[in-house]
């Protein structure tokens, strides 16, 4: 079976010629997944493009209360 992970993603969303920065948590089997969710959802929320989001990093991050 697979583990779905968290993913912790940050970038910048270009709006009307300012940058506009954002960290969002995703859960996701994958990496590729969790960005194709991102992407979903910016367009969905704020009408942007694919082109219009610029990631900077992608971190797996343990869920909090798991473990010790």
């Amino acid at each position: 079976m697979s583990e779905v992970k968290l993913y912790k993603i940050t970038g910048d969303l270009r709006k009307r010629g300012e940058k506009l920065h954002f960290t969002k948590q995703i859960r996701a089997l994958k990496k590729e997944h969790a960005l194709q969710s991102l992407y979903a959802d910016m367009g969905s929320r704020h009408k942007a493009r694919k082109f219009d989001i610029t990631i900077k990093t992608v971190e797996e991050i343990t869920e909090p209360g798991e473990g010790a």
